[in-house]
This record gives structure tokens, sequence and C-alpha cells, in this order.
């Protein structure tokens, strides 16, 4: 996974876990910190990326559907 590939995941994960968050409503900029983290972390650790596709938190074909 090339470093482009490794952001773009990075970030839709980021996004999906940040929303999906039970406090995402009630507290916004907490999960805006929590989605930058997320995506600043996992932009760094293509293992980690591959072990959430495919899963219940993102689909492997996410970004064919778009």
């Amino acid at each position: 996974m090339n470093k482009n590939e490794r952001i773009k995941w990075a970030a839709a994960i980021a996004k999906r876990i940040s929303d999906e968050w039970d406090g995402s409503k009630q507290f916004p900029e907490d999960a805006a910190l929590l989605r930058e983290y997320l995506q600043k972390t996992l932009s760094k650790d293509g293992d980690a990326i591959k072990s959430f596709i495919g899963t219940g938190i993102i689909e492997s074909d996410y970004f064919k559907n778009i």
C-alpha cells in the first residue's frame, strides 16, 4: 500500500469510527479530536489499515462505490 492509499484509507476509517462513536453528537469537538488522531496514526501503519478493511468498520469496496 503506497502513501497516498494509506492516507486515503486512514481518512475514511477515521471518519467512520469517529462518526459512529457514541459521543460524537454530544461532544463534536472530541469526535474531531478522535478523527484527527486516528487518521494521523493509521496513515503511518499500513498493517493496521489492512486489518480494518473488509470489516464492519469499512467495506473492502468502499472507494469503488464512490
